[in-house]
């Protein structure tokens, strides 16, 4: 079974997860929220540390809070982006988005190298992963459904007792709601959530518990 490990960078408190298999050392990164020399440094540590070797860098969704450290681990690891395609013009309007919540504009066009759909099936450290398209925080939002590992990546779409803003560009409350009723609610609710920011949960509890949905 894969192993993931959690980190929590910048100042929106954004789950940068490093998942990967024991065996063979392969590693994935996924939304990499690293803002500075320090949170780069944590996440390098570990890496070298546990003698890990990076094959994916994906994103959840490409609001700029999930993104800060995407051109670091590409550049330093050599590694795609990737994510969905319909968040793509997000990665293009990085410095906007930056302006849009007061940080400095200089951050550069995050593309997208490799694009997932909706529907897709990804080999991640060995696994073969689900890409479930739950749009609606953003358009291109997606879940990463893990199957033998039991484990939902759920970006911002689903979080412990609630869910992802919709007022952002691109957001639709029932869109969203629909996705998660008709796609995340149907997973095996043994399932471990982990959200984009956040403690974890279960397919279960928020069945059962979430007021939103």
């Amino acid at each position: 079974m894969l192993k993931i490990k959690t980190f929590t960078f910048n100042m929106f408190g954004v789950n940068t997860y490093l998942i990967w298999n024991p065996d063979t050392r392969e590693a994935a990164v996924i939304d990499p929220g690293m803002i500075n020399e320090d949170e780069e440094l944590q996440l390098d540590n570990f890496i070298e540390s546990h003698r890990l070797r990076l094959t994916h860098l994906i994103n959840t969704h490409m609001h700029v809070d999930h993104i800060f450290g995407d051109l670091y681990i590409k550049n330093k690891y050599g590694l795609d982006v990737t994510a969905c395609e319909d968040d793509a013009f997000l990665g293009e309007r990085a410095a906007t988005q930056c302006r849009m919540f007061g940080l400095p504009d200089n951050m550069a066009v995050v593309e997208i190298d490799r694009r997932l759909s909706h529907g897709d099936t990804i080999d991640i450290c060995g696994e073969k992963v689900e890409v479930l398209g739950v749009p609606g925080h953003s358009p291109g939002s997606i879940v990463l459904y893990f199957p033998e590992s039991r484990w939902a990546i759920t970006g911002d779409v689903l979080f412990r007792g609630s869910i992802g803003r919709t007022d952002l560009v691109g957001g639709n409350h029932q869109l969203l709601i629909d996705g998660i009723r008709n796609k995340v609610f149907k997973l095996p609710e043994n399932v471990t959530v982990y959200p984009g920011h956040g403690l974890p949960t279960d397919i279960g509890y928020e069945q059962r518990h979430n007021p939103f949905v």
